[in-house]
């Protein structure tokens, strides 16, 4: 598989994802357009986030950070987490177990 074959998908506005599923883990690499947010939330996914490129606001349990180019966070389980870009911005995040949803 070639990444360029992947289809592109919209999971929140100004931010679109590739997603890649293995039998336990999920490999997305995101598009994140100025400005966009994503909420705060919580899921059971054990997740890694690295900033490939840009600058990303992040607040990871309550505490706000903003990372850029290589900076990685590891969010545990069911912690609280949300996002706004700063710039536009390219990242990659890998779920633990399978994202069944993004399927």
């Amino acid at each position: 598989m070639n990444l360029k074959e992947v289809k592109s998908k919209e999971i929140f506005p100004g931010l679109s994802g590739k997603f890649v599923h293995g039998d336990n883990i999920t490999w997305v690499f995101w598009d994140v357009t100025k400005n966009s947010v994503v909420k705060e939330h919580q899921h059971i996914h054990e997740q890694i986030m690295h900033v490939v490129k840009g600058k990303f606001e992040f607040t990871l349990n309550g505490t706000k950070k903003i990372y850029q180019d290589g900076d990685v966070v590891v969010i545990p389980s069911n912690i609280p987490h949300s996002g706004k870009a700063i710039t536009n911005c390219k990242l990659m995040d890998v779920f633990s177990p399978v994202r069944e949803e993004y399927r």
